[in-house]
């Protein structure tokens, strides 16, 4: 935080005491590698692993900073300014962090608006109970006895998500408000002072007018990189389902992984993992280490065989590294469907 923000824009030469190196490109990677492991260490209490996936990080709950005064924690928040600077001047150097963030994350970054899907890549359970409410009669509603409050994990502080929120019930007629407002409180509010402080830090590096030609897919491709994805391992450790358990050499599939291993580059690669697991990265233990929760329970990549008839285009499932793969005529068909889907944001509606 004590380097002036015009110097960020400068070539840094990096240097480790007591060791004789010239940077030539390999000691800086890694000094933004081994200040990314600790910064980025749960157990300093300001990231955390994503409940839903922990190749993901999220900002933390911060249990530390229970029982401080106000002036304490700003001062604290203050540390996020330090993590977006990082960020943005790894991006701005053109080194790769390794850990992945949270997709809600990089919206805020972009500027772009945050949505009742992305809370599902930050908590599953929320994510389902939010949507199972709009499934209620207005009896079964009342019977949940729930207003405009949320209550704090570690202070059991409650808190309005609007003005007088205590003292406004959630009926039939509210329900949409309520779950706009308790999707805002989760994505934006819980963590409004880390958040400002991490964006204006990533601004002094890199303006945030400059970001608007990306998406966020495009964005976690530049900050973690193209991953040089081993399609081999990744076919070794795919569980076939559905109409493909019936017929695992079914054309769809040879198909498939002609298309990825031979006709994808290493973008449309990690666009497709990124589409049906979630993120574009591979656990250092390879795809036999992917997982789906906060207990890290394994979950094997897995395609399901559709009809045709169900669904045209490929679907995915990312909490659970899904890829709904119908069963196609032609490679060509199902290359150009695959193409199309990996371009496109996708997410879970209310249904």
């Amino acid at each position: 935080l004590g380097v002036a923000a015009v110097n960020l824009h400068r070539y840094w030469k990096v240097e480790f005491e007591s060791e004789e190196a010239i940077d030539c490109g390999g000691v800086s990677k890694e000094f933004y590698s081994e200040v990314a492991k600790h910064i980025f260490d749960p157990d300093l209490g300001f990231w955390g692993y994503s409940a839903v996936n922990q190749m993901c990080m999220q900002i933390g709950n911060s249990p530390g900073l229970v029982g401080l005064d106000e002036e304490e924690r700003i001062y604290q928040f203050t540390n996020y300014r330090f993590f977006g600077r990082f960020l943005g001047k790894a991006l701005f150097d053109g080194h790769i962090i390794n850990i992945p963030l949270v997709r809600h994350l990089y919206k805020h970054i972009l500027g772009w608006p945050v949505c009742y899907d992305d809370l599902q890549f930050i908590d599953e359970k929320k994510h389902k109970s939010l949507r199972q409410l709009t499934e209620y009669t207005e009896e079964e509603l009342s019977y949940c006895c729930l207003d405009f409050t949320v209550t704090e994990e570690f202070t059991k502080e409650i808190i309005p998500l609007k003005p007088n929120g205590e003292n406004i019930d959630v009926t039939k007629e509210n329900l949409d408000e309520y779950i706009e407002c308790h999707t805002r409180y989760l994505l934006l509010d819980k963590y409004k002072l880390q958040l400002k402080e991490l964006l204006l830090g990533f601004y002094e590096v890199i303006p945030e007018g400059l970001m608007s030609i990306f998406d966020f897919q495009e964005l976690e491709l530049l900050m973690c990189g193209l991953r040089d994805i081993d399609v081999d391992d990744w076919k070794a450790n795919t569980v076939l389902c559905g109409l493909y358990a019936e017929n695992k050499e079914h054309p769809s599939i040879q198909w498939f992984w002609e298309i990825v291993g031979e006709d994808f580059s290493q973008e449309q690669k990690a666009r497709l993992l990124q589409f049906a697991t979630g993120t574009s990265g591979v656990p250092a233990g390879g795809f036999q280490k992917l997982q789906k929760n906060e207990q890290g329970e394994i979950c094997y990549f897995n395609i399901v065989g559709i009809d045709l008839m169900e669904s045209r285009y490929p679907k995915a499932a990312t909490c659970f590294n899904r890829l709904y793969l119908p069963l196609y005529e032609s490679k060509e068909e199902m290359k150009e469907m695959l193409s199309m889907v990996i371009n496109l944001e996708a997410g879970f509606g209310m249904e």
